[in-house]
Protein backbone atom coordinates (compact mmCIF):
# COMPACT_ATOMS: atom_id res chain seq x y z
CA UNK A 1 0.00 0.00 0.00
CA UNK A 2 1.93 3.34 -1.25
CA UNK A 3 1.61 5.53 1.91
CA UNK A 4 1.66 9.74 0.94
CA UNK A 5 3.89 11.06 4.08
CA UNK A 6 6.48 14.36 2.98
CA UNK A 7 9.11 14.00 0.81
CA UNK A 8 11.81 15.40 3.67
CA UNK A 9 10.30 12.90 6.24
CA UNK A 10 13.06 10.45 7.78
CA UNK A 11 11.17 7.51 7.12
CA UNK A 12 11.04 7.97 4.22
CA UNK A 13 14.72 7.34 2.75
CA UNK A 14 14.86 4.03 5.32
CA UNK A 15 11.44 2.80 3.29
CA UNK A 16 12.99 3.17 0.06
CA UNK A 17 16.35 1.42 0.95
CA UNK A 18 13.71 -1.94 1.82
CA UNK A 19 11.82 -1.62 -1.59
CA UNK A 20 8.70 0.00 0.58
CA UNK A 21 6.76 1.64 -1.95
CA UNK A 22 6.45 5.19 -0.94
CA UNK A 23 4.60 8.72 -2.58
CA UNK A 24 5.27 11.65 -2.23
CA UNK A 25 2.42 14.24 -2.25
CA UNK A 26 2.63 15.79 -5.48
CA UNK A 27 2.07 12.29 -6.91
CA UNK A 28 -0.66 11.46 -4.84
CA UNK A 29 -2.25 14.74 -6.27
CA UNK A 30 -2.07 13.38 -9.49
CA UNK A 31 -4.19 10.45 -8.64
CA UNK A 32 -7.75 10.40 -9.32
CA UNK A 33 -8.88 7.83 -6.54
CA UNK A 34 -9.82 8.58 -2.47
CA UNK A 35 -7.03 7.05 0.01
CA UNK A 36 -7.71 6.09 3.28
CA UNK A 37 -6.80 8.45 5.84
CA UNK A 38 -5.23 6.70 8.55
CA UNK A 39 -4.05 8.92 12.03
CA UNK A 40 -1.00 7.52 13.81
CA UNK A 41 -1.23 8.97 16.92
CA UNK A 42 2.32 8.79 18.55
CA UNK A 43 3.32 8.83 22.42
CA UNK A 44 6.71 7.04 22.47
CA UNK A 45 9.96 9.72 23.12
CA UNK A 46 11.60 8.04 19.90
CA UNK A 47 9.37 9.16 17.55
CA UNK A 48 11.46 8.49 14.23
CA UNK A 49 12.14 5.18 14.91
CA UNK A 50 8.51 4.53 15.90
CA UNK A 51 6.56 6.14 12.67
CA UNK A 52 9.23 4.38 10.46
CA UNK A 53 8.11 1.05 12.25
CA UNK A 54 4.43 1.48 11.38
CA UNK A 55 5.31 3.26 8.22
CA UNK A 56 6.87 0.28 7.23
CA UNK A 57 3.90 -2.03 7.74
CA UNK A 58 1.18 0.36 6.22
CA UNK A 59 3.29 0.81 3.05
CA UNK A 60 3.18 -2.84 1.08
CA UNK A 61 -0.42 -3.08 -0.53
CA UNK A 62 -1.59 -1.41 -3.73
CA UNK A 63 -4.27 1.44 -2.01
CA UNK A 64 -3.13 4.82 -0.98
CA UNK A 65 -2.54 5.98 2.42
CA UNK A 66 -2.22 9.21 3.81
CA UNK A 67 -0.96 9.21 6.81
CA UNK A 68 -1.57 11.99 9.53
CA UNK A 69 0.88 12.04 12.69
CA UNK A 70 -0.07 13.10 15.91
CA UNK A 71 1.55 14.23 19.32
CA UNK A 72 0.35 15.20 22.49
CA UNK A 73 -0.16 18.49 23.06
CA UNK A 74 0.15 18.80 26.35
CA UNK A 75 3.25 16.81 26.40
CA UNK A 76 7.05 18.21 25.28
CA UNK A 77 9.09 15.52 24.07
CA UNK A 78 12.20 15.31 24.39
CA UNK A 79 14.31 12.74 22.60
CA UNK A 80 12.86 13.93 19.23
CA UNK A 81 14.56 17.47 17.53
CA UNK A 82 11.47 19.77 18.24
CA UNK A 83 12.30 20.70 14.38
CA UNK A 84 10.72 17.18 13.58
CA UNK A 85 7.89 17.37 16.15
CA UNK A 86 7.10 21.09 14.09
CA UNK A 87 7.68 20.05 10.85
CA UNK A 88 5.97 16.45 10.49
CA UNK A 89 3.43 16.34 13.58
CA UNK A 90 0.04 17.95 14.12
CA UNK A 91 -2.15 17.74 17.18
CA UNK A 92 -5.88 16.75 18.53
CA UNK A 93 -7.08 20.21 18.87
CA UNK A 94 -6.39 20.87 14.87
CA UNK A 95 -7.55 17.93 13.73
CA UNK A 96 -10.25 17.13 16.09
CA UNK A 97 -13.13 18.43 13.13
CA UNK A 98 -12.00 15.84 11.05
CA UNK A 99 -13.09 12.16 10.88
CA UNK A 100 -10.42 9.17 9.64
CA UNK A 101 -10.66 6.13 8.04
CA UNK A 102 -8.27 4.51 10.67
CA UNK A 103 -5.97 5.12 13.74
CA UNK A 104 -3.32 3.93 15.57
CA UNK A 105 -2.33 4.56 19.23
CA UNK A 106 0.72 3.88 20.09
CA UNK A 107 2.51 2.64 23.69
CA UNK A 108 4.21 4.92 25.89
CA UNK A 109 6.93 3.93 28.45
CA UNK A 110 4.72 5.54 31.36
CA UNK A 111 2.96 2.16 32.31
CA UNK A 112 4.20 2.14 35.66
CA UNK A 113 2.96 5.81 36.18
CA UNK A 114 -0.69 6.00 37.47
CA UNK A 115 -2.80 6.64 33.99
CA UNK A 116 -4.51 9.66 36.02
CA UNK A 117 -0.67 11.33 36.81
CA UNK A 118 0.41 11.04 33.20
CA UNK A 119 0.46 14.54 31.88
CA UNK A 120 -1.61 14.40 28.80
CA UNK A 121 -3.81 11.52 30.27
CA UNK A 122 -6.80 14.17 29.95
CA UNK A 123 -6.28 14.70 26.01
CA UNK A 124 -5.15 10.97 25.49
CA UNK A 125 -9.13 10.17 27.01
CA UNK A 126 -10.50 13.07 24.37
CA UNK A 127 -8.81 11.40 21.96
CA UNK A 128 -10.04 7.80 22.84
CA UNK A 129 -13.58 9.05 23.14
CA UNK A 130 -12.87 11.12 19.64
CA UNK A 131 -11.78 7.57 18.04
CA UNK A 132 -15.44 6.35 18.75
CA UNK A 133 -17.19 8.39 16.73
CA UNK A 134 -14.89 9.62 14.09
CA UNK A 135 -12.28 6.87 13.30
CA UNK A 136 -13.81 4.20 11.33
CA UNK A 137 -11.38 1.58 12.99
CA UNK A 138 -8.54 1.86 15.95
CA UNK A 139 -5.50 0.04 16.32
CA UNK A 140 -4.10 0.46 19.92
CA UNK A 141 -1.14 -0.60 20.70
CA UNK A 142 0.82 -2.13 24.22
CA UNK A 143 0.33 1.08 27.02
CA UNK A 144 -2.13 2.23 24.04
CA UNK A 145 -4.71 -0.49 25.06
CA UNK A 146 -4.15 -0.43 28.48
CA UNK A 147 -5.32 3.56 28.38
CA UNK A 148 -8.05 2.48 26.38
CA UNK A 149 -9.62 -0.52 27.80
CA UNK A 150 -9.30 1.66 31.26
CA UNK A 151 -11.20 4.78 30.49
CA UNK A 152 -13.82 2.85 28.36
CA UNK A 153 -14.26 0.03 30.65
CA UNK A 154 -12.86 -0.12 33.43
CA UNK A 155 -10.03 -2.41 33.72
CA UNK A 156 -7.10 -1.65 35.43
CA UNK A 157 -3.88 -2.70 34.75
CA UNK A 158 -1.14 -4.93 37.16
CA UNK A 159 2.35 -4.42 37.75
CA UNK A 160 4.50 -8.03 36.68
CA UNK A 161 7.00 -9.10 39.69
CA UNK A 162 9.60 -8.46 36.63
CA UNK A 163 9.45 -6.88 33.12
CA UNK A 164 7.81 -9.35 30.28
CA UNK A 165 10.85 -9.18 28.07
CA UNK A 166 11.22 -10.96 24.47
CA UNK A 167 9.31 -12.54 22.07
CA UNK A 168 6.33 -15.30 22.67
CA UNK A 169 4.04 -17.87 21.12
CA UNK A 170 1.21 -17.14 20.40
CA UNK A 171 -1.93 -19.61 19.82
CA UNK A 172 -4.97 -18.12 17.84
CA UNK A 173 -8.23 -18.50 19.43
CA UNK A 174 -10.53 -17.19 16.60
CA UNK A 175 -9.01 -18.28 13.33
CA UNK A 176 -11.86 -17.40 11.21
CA UNK A 177 -11.45 -13.58 12.12
CA UNK A 178 -10.32 -11.42 9.08
CA UNK A 179 -7.63 -10.12 10.61
CA UNK A 180 -5.99 -13.51 10.88
CA UNK A 181 -6.30 -14.40 6.97
CA UNK A 182 -2.99 -16.61 6.03
CA UNK A 183 -1.84 -16.52 9.74
CA UNK A 184 -0.22 -19.65 11.32
CA UNK A 185 -2.27 -21.27 14.03
CA UNK A 186 1.15 -20.01 16.17
CA UNK A 187 2.50 -16.82 15.74
CA UNK A 188 5.27 -14.85 17.61
CA UNK A 189 5.59 -11.27 19.14
CA UNK A 190 7.76 -9.41 20.67
CA UNK A 191 6.66 -8.18 24.37
CA UNK A 192 8.18 -5.41 26.49
CA UNK A 193 6.46 -4.18 29.23
CA UNK A 194 5.91 -4.13 33.24
CA UNK A 195 2.01 -4.12 33.56
CA UNK A 196 -0.32 -6.60 32.24
CA UNK A 197 -4.25 -6.81 31.43
CA UNK A 198 -5.75 -10.02 33.22
CA UNK A 199 -7.93 -12.61 31.37
CA UNK A 200 -10.48 -12.52 33.89
CA UNK A 201 -10.93 -8.78 33.65
CA UNK A 202 -11.59 -9.16 30.12
CA UNK A 203 -14.16 -11.73 30.66
CA UNK A 204 -16.37 -10.02 32.58
CA UNK A 205 -17.41 -7.27 29.76
CA UNK A 206 -19.44 -9.28 26.89
CA UNK A 207 -18.46 -6.90 24.48
CA UNK A 208 -14.66 -7.58 24.44
CA UNK A 209 -13.24 -11.01 22.65
CA UNK A 210 -9.73 -12.42 23.26
CA UNK A 211 -8.14 -13.45 20.05
CA UNK A 212 -4.75 -14.55 20.62
CA UNK A 213 -2.42 -15.40 23.73
CA UNK A 214 0.03 -16.72 25.19
CA UNK A 215 0.90 -19.57 28.09
CA UNK A 216 3.58 -17.20 29.69
CA UNK A 217 2.87 -13.60 27.87
CA UNK A 218 -0.71 -13.61 28.49
CA UNK A 219 -3.62 -11.61 26.79
CA UNK A 220 -2.30 -10.55 22.63
CA UNK A 221 -5.10 -9.34 20.61
CA UNK A 222 -8.25 -8.47 21.66
CA UNK A 223 -10.97 -6.52 19.57
CA UNK A 224 -14.49 -4.89 20.59
CA UNK A 225 -17.48 -7.17 18.84
CA UNK A 226 -18.54 -4.86 16.57
CA UNK A 227 -15.21 -5.55 14.34
CA UNK A 228 -14.02 -1.92 14.55
CA UNK A 229 -11.53 -1.84 18.06
CA UNK A 230 -8.37 -4.02 17.74
CA UNK A 231 -6.15 -4.11 21.06
CA UNK A 232 -2.56 -5.59 20.61
CA UNK A 233 -0.49 -6.16 23.87
CA UNK A 234 2.64 -6.64 22.00
CA UNK A 235 4.64 -5.06 19.52
CA UNK A 236 4.74 -6.60 16.12
CA UNK A 237 6.03 -3.04 14.44
CA UNK A 238 9.30 -3.92 16.34
CA UNK A 239 12.18 -3.65 14.08
CA UNK A 240 14.96 -6.39 14.45
CA UNK A 241 16.91 -4.47 17.21
CA UNK A 242 14.35 -3.15 19.29
CA UNK A 243 14.49 -5.32 22.05
CA UNK A 244 18.21 -5.62 21.87
CA UNK A 245 18.83 -1.55 22.13
CA UNK A 246 16.11 -1.60 25.09
CA UNK A 247 18.14 -4.13 26.61
CA UNK A 248 21.41 -2.89 25.99
CA UNK A 249 20.35 0.97 27.64
CA UNK A 250 19.42 -0.87 30.71
CA UNK A 251 22.42 -2.83 31.21
CA UNK A 252 24.08 0.60 30.55
CA UNK A 253 21.93 2.44 33.61
CA UNK A 254 22.84 -0.90 35.82
CA UNK A 255 19.44 -1.56 36.19
CA UNK A 256 18.60 -5.04 36.58
CA UNK A 257 17.30 -6.71 33.27
CA UNK A 258 16.97 -10.18 32.18
CA UNK A 259 17.60 -11.27 28.59
CA UNK A 260 14.82 -10.84 26.36
CA UNK A 261 13.56 -14.37 25.98
CA UNK A 262 13.22 -16.39 22.59
CA UNK A 263 15.26 -13.62 21.22
CA UNK A 264 18.93 -13.29 20.80
CA UNK A 265 20.87 -16.54 19.11
CA UNK A 266 21.08 -18.74 21.83
CA UNK A 267 19.41 -16.39 24.34
CA UNK A 268 23.36 -14.62 24.80
CA UNK A 269 23.28 -11.48 23.59
CA UNK A 270 26.66 -11.76 22.62
CA UNK A 271 24.65 -13.53 18.92
CA UNK A 272 22.82 -11.32 16.79
CA UNK A 273 18.52 -11.65 17.30
CA UNK A 274 16.90 -13.90 15.13
CA UNK A 275 13.88 -12.41 13.80
CA UNK A 276 10.53 -14.22 13.82
CA UNK A 277 7.87 -12.18 13.98
CA UNK A 278 7.97 -9.44 10.56
CA UNK A 279 5.75 -11.91 8.39
CA UNK A 280 2.99 -12.02 11.16
CA UNK A 281 3.43 -8.04 11.61
CA UNK A 282 2.93 -7.67 8.06
CA UNK A 283 0.26 -9.79 7.09
CA UNK A 284 -1.83 -8.62 10.51
CA UNK A 285 -1.10 -5.04 9.36
CA UNK A 286 -2.33 -5.57 5.78
CA UNK A 287 -5.40 -7.48 6.77
CA UNK A 288 -6.21 -4.48 9.31
CA UNK A 289 -6.35 -2.43 5.85
CA UNK A 290 -7.68 -4.17 3.74
CA UNK A 291 -10.51 -6.14 5.69
CA UNK A 292 -10.74 -4.02 8.24
CA UNK A 293 -10.84 -0.39 6.75
CA UNK A 294 -10.76 -0.24 2.85
CA UNK A 295 -13.64 -2.78 2.58
CA UNK A 296 -16.06 -1.41 4.72
CA UNK A 297 -15.19 2.25 5.51
CA UNK A 298 -17.76 4.49 3.88
CA UNK A 299 -16.30 6.23 0.65
CA UNK A 300 -17.24 9.15 1.78
CA UNK A 301 -15.64 10.27 5.25
CA UNK A 302 -18.54 12.17 6.06
CA UNK A 303 -20.11 8.79 6.62
CA UNK A 304 -18.03 7.55 8.70
CA UNK A 305 -19.50 6.76 12.34
CA UNK A 306 -23.43 7.18 11.32
CA UNK A 307 -23.61 3.07 10.85
CA UNK A 308 -23.10 2.91 14.95
CA UNK A 309 -25.85 5.26 15.49
CA UNK A 310 -28.52 3.35 12.74
CA UNK A 311 -26.94 -0.09 13.91
CA UNK A 312 -26.18 -1.45 10.44
CA UNK A 313 -22.79 -1.62 8.43
CA UNK A 314 -22.25 0.62 5.51
CA UNK A 315 -21.96 -1.10 2.31
CA UNK A 316 -18.34 0.48 2.22
CA UNK A 317 -16.34 0.00 -1.35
Amino acid sequence: MPINIPADLPAKSALEEENIFVMTADRAEAQDIRPLAIAIVNLMPTKIATETQFLRLLGNNPIQVDITLIRPETHTSKNTPPTHIERFYTTFSKIKHRKFDGMIITGAPVENIPFEAVNYWPELKDIIDYSRENIFSTMHICWGCQAALYHTHGIRKYSLMKKMFGVFPHTLLTKNNRLFRGFDDVFNCPHSRHTEIRRSDIERHDDLEIMAESPEAGVCILREKDYHRYYIFGHLEYDPETLALEYQRDVSRGLKIDVPKNYFRHDDPRYPPTVTWRAHAHLLFNNWLNYCVYQETPYSQEDIGTWEVSGNKTSGK
